[in-house]
């Protein structure tokens, strides 16, 4: 079975672009590989797809192989062009969320929830829901209105309960949603956010007070906070944010051994068990992923 499947990845890659770099792409698959139970690269799998060179969409496609999500998409949502940058403090985006029924978009609204801030896509956060259907429930919140629409799409195709996306600006409506869901809230994923570079603009990037507010006072006691940046400057700006709260929320390290970190208190791997799109584009472009995770204490 085994090698069956690396020939079908082999094939797969062999029908791909091969006129890119392929150092970034053999690090990448390398990594890949070394994580157990999520792919079938093995070192002769991953030295023939070395020989070949992707593009990183490609590494997208292979990474959530396993949804098999279609490229057809509904008629009413058409071709889904993706606008990169939106400034949230716009007056089309100040206007309170529609808060859902949460019977109806859950099959029980009573688990346990985990909220994806800026779920873009939402692949990342369909995976998790497929690989745990009955025990938690997932939040996409995301600010581009199409991407809400085919990611919900796709959850009517692969049959998921127990997970829904909602069109809504995160920073201004993340209490006015989270506070009326039933069940209790265990993790918020902030991933990747768009990083508004310039100093004029930081007033747009999503993490702010009022956010880091309405995340500690819905989260639950032992819930947790997951951020990651490709962008140094992001990822210090999100941790001195939830750093400030130091009497409510601790970085994970400070309470399990079993975590590690670099000399600057990085987490030194994802843990999730899969990557964003994000991720995958940035380190196949060679770029580091800062990364840390908090819990709620009191």
């Amino acid at each position: 079975m085994a090698a069956a499947r690396s020939l079908c990845v082999l094939r797969y890659f062999n029908s791909w672009n091969k006129n890119l770099k392929k150092e970034g792409l053999c690090s990448v698959l390398l990594r890949t590989s070394s994580l157990s139970g999520r792919h079938y690269c093995s070192s002769n799998l991953v030295a023939a797809a070395c020989a070949t060179a992707l593009r990183s969409p490609d590494l997208v496609a292979l990474e959530y192989a396993d949804l098999n999500l279609t490229h057809k998409v509904s008629e009413e949502l058409g071709h889904v062009r993706i606008r990169q940058h939106v400034n949230p403090l716009s007056a089309s985006f100040s206007m309170p969320a529609n808060v859902p029924d949460w019977d109806e978009v859950f099959k029980d609204p009573t688990l346990p929830l985990m909220v994806d801030v800026g779920s873009g896509s939402g692949r990342f956060l369909l995976w998790l829901a497929k690989r745990n259907p009955e025990e938690e429930n997932y939040l996409g919140l995301e600010i581009r209105q199409k991407l809400v629409k085919r990611a919900n799409f796709w959850v009517k195709e692969l049959a998921l309960s127990n997970i829904h996306f909602l069109f809504a600006n995160a920073t201004i409506a993340f209490n006015q949603l989270v506070s009326t869901y039933p069940g209790p809230l265990m993790l918020v994923s902030i991933l990747c956010p768009d990083p508004h570079f310039k100093k004029r603009h930081h007033k747009r990037r999503v993490v702010q007070k009022h956010l880091v507010d309405s995340i500690i006072k819905n989260l639950m006691r032992g819930g947790q906070v997951f951020i990651q940046s490709d962008v140094l400057e992001v990822a210090l700006d999100m941790r001195n944010q939830f750093d400030a709260v130091v009497d409510v929320l601790h970085h994970i390290d400070a309470l399990s051994q079993s975590v590690l970190c670099d000399n600057e208190g990085w987490l030194l791997s994802n843990p999730m068990g899969i990557r964003t799109e994000r991720e995958i584009h940035a380190e196949f472009e060679g770029a580091r992923i800062f990364r840390r995770m908090y819990q709620k204490m009191a």
